[in-house]
This record gives structure tokens, C-alpha cells and sequence, in this order.
């Protein structure tokens, strides 16, 4: 099934098979080897990738050009070929490999998924992690138990907050926020989303920051883990203020994403609907990749390839 196109609500029994991004290929056997259990996946996770931007020690070139590799598949074949063994396995520092919460996540939710636990990535923002002058952006994971929705945050050690990083709170008002529901306090007045981003510079935070990750956590729900900056359809181009039929529709996709959050199938099928009928908010095949290492990029999602451009010097990034 192609969460590009299907018109379906992808269910727990989706969310427990790997997607094409998600997809270990040969590497399958090093994700089976990480136990199910939080404490091993973050275990694994944060010693395979190091973020490009908040490790201890500076980015390798090779680190820094890590950020764009996408595929699962891709992030463990560097893993192993720069220090073979399990993931868990310590590395020196410039043997990891480069990355950041969404590869994380993503690395998380697949070695779930490899062990057959239903699993996704989230899109939003936070509090608990870097500037805290700023609701930094994020990615966190979400596992079924069976019962309910656990939200986790894999970079997190048990026992690194006062709340529980492993099943993390929700809904408006808690230490993580979907994008939506940041969205959706701005619309109704609570919330003023200067503070939102990915750093103070005003072109990398703000109403239309938060519009492109509306749309990013609702392709990440459908099992389409795009990287954060790429851009498609009615993605707000970057440093520019959403305009009123890109506020309508993202109105529209935050609501039925808070809905479908609460257990709404309804709200899911119609989520599942606008995805596959409306190219604004679906990737085609190709994306355009805004990439933090001063690059822009056209990729092919299907033949898994990007065509760099040189971008000048002063260009604005999102990352």
C-alpha cells in the first residue's frame, strides 16, 4: 500500500509493518536485535545517531551530510559500515551517525515495528529540550499497547524529567504538543506562535513554520516520515506568513488530527480522505529538500534519489 495515495486510514496492523522509509532492507537483523522495551530503544538509538546540531562534539563533514539520508535502511548501513556491531555498541563519537529527533523517532518506531508493535512518528513542539527561550520543534514516537496511544520520547532516559519521557502527557498544555494542537490554540487566540521554531531567527519560527509541520505530522501519521525539511503543496514557503486558503485548509487538517488524536474514526477517515484526494497537503514523488547543510535539493521519493542545485550564499534553509 502506498501511504501516498491510499484513501484508507492506515490501521494498527499498518503501523506495525514497516513503511518505505521505515524499511531496514538487509539491515533487518539489527533492529530485531533491539529489545521492544523503552530504555533499549533509546539505548540504541541515541548511540547509532547523534543530533547534527546538539552533540557534544562538533559535526563531521560526514555527519553533517548524515542529515539527508532519509531511509532507515540508509541510517543503519552508515551505522555499521563507520563501527560494526549492535546498535547499542559504543562508538566514538565521530563514528555515529549524523542526525536528528526525527531520525531518532524514526529509528525507534522501526525497530518496534520489526518486532510487530504498531508504532509512528509525531510532529510538533516542545519545552524540555534546548533554547528555553523557544518552543523548540520535535519529533517523538507513539507505540500501541494494545489499549491506547503511548506517546514516547526516544532521546529521553527513564528518569531525564520530572515527567514521564516514556509516556509522555498530551493534549494542549503538556510538554510536547502535536502541531496541530499548537496550530489550533493560535486560531483560537491562546497561543502566540513567535516562540515556535527551530531557532530565534524569525524566518525559522511562527505561524508558517508551524503550518509546514501540520502538514508534516499528518504525513507522518499516514506513514509518509518525510524528513523536516521537505516541502510540498501547501507547505508556507519559508520566512512567509500562511495565506488565507492555506489557513483554511490547515484549519481543517489540525481539527480532524486533534479528533482523530482522541479516537475519532470518523475524524480518521476523513483525515485518511483529504490525504489522498487533495495534492495540497499530499506528497507527489518528488519534494523539494530544503536541507540545514546549505543545500536545496529535488527528490525523488520513489527512486530514492535527490538532485542537489547550489544554492547562494545567504540563502535561507529550513532546518
Amino acid at each position: 500500500m502506498d501511504p501516498r495515495t491510499t484513501s484508507a486510514a492506515p490501521t494498527l496492523a499498518d503501523y506495525a509493518t514497516h513503511s518505505a522509509f521505515s524499511d531496514p532492507r538487509h539491515h533487518a537483523a539489527l533492529l530485531a536485535a533491539v529489545a521492544p522495551d523503552p530504555a533499549s530503544l533509546h539505548a540504541a538509538v541515541t548511540t547509532a545517531v547523534v543530533h547534527y546540531r546538539a552533540g557534544a562534539h562538533a559535526s563531521t563533514p560526514d555527519q553533517l551530510a548524515d542529515v539527508d539520508r532519509r531511509w532507515v535502511d540508509a541510517i543503519l548501513g552508515a551505522a555499521v559500515e563507520r563501527s560494526p556491531g549492535p546498535l547499542d555498541a559504543h562508538r566514538a563519537p565521530a563514528q555515529q551517525v549524523g542526525g536528528c529527533c526525527r531520525d531518532h523517532s524514526l529509528l525507534a518506531v522501526a525497530a518496534l515495528r520489526e518486532h510487530g508493535v504498531p508504532a509512528r512518528t509525531r510532529l510538533g513542539f516542545m519545552s524540555y529540550l534546548g533554547d528555553p527561550a523557544l518552543r523548540g520543534d520535535h519529533v517523538v514516537a507513539e507505540r500501541h499497547d494494545g489499549e491506547r496511544w503511548v506517546r514516547f520520547d526516544p532521546e529521553l532516559g527513564p528518569d531525564e524529567r520530572a515527567f514521564d519521557a516514556h509516556d509522555l502527557p498530551t493534549g494542549e498544555g503538556a510538554p510536547f504538543e502535536t502541531a496541530a494542537e499548537a496550530w489550533l490554540a493560535w486560531r483560537a487566540g491562546r497561543r502566540d506562535l513567535s516562540d515556535h521554531g527551530a531557532s530565534p531567527d524569525a524566518w525559522l519560527r511562527g505561524p508558517g513554520f508551524v503550518q509546514r509541520y501540520v502538514l508534516g505530522d499528518l504525513a507522518h501519521r499516514q506513514r509518509c516520515e518525510l524528513l523536516l525539511w521537505d516541502v510540498w503543496g501547501a507547505s508556507t514557503p519559508v520566512g512567509a506568513d500562511p495565506d488565507d486558503a492555506t489557513v483554511d485548509l490547515t484549519d481543517r487538517v489540525a481539527a480532524l488530527t486533534v479528533r482523530a488524536d482522541a479516537a475519532d474514526a470518523d475524524a480518521e477517515d476523513a483525515l485518511a480522505a483529504l490525504w489522498a484526494g487533495d495534492e495540497r497537503v499530499r506528497p507527489a514523488r518528488f519534494v523539494a529538500t530544503w536541507s540545514p547543510t546549505g543545500r536545496l535539493g529535488w527528490t525523488d521519493l520513489v527512486a530514492r534519489t535527490t538532485a542537489w542545485a547550489a544554492v547562494p550564499p545567504g540563502a535561507r534553509l529550513v532546518g
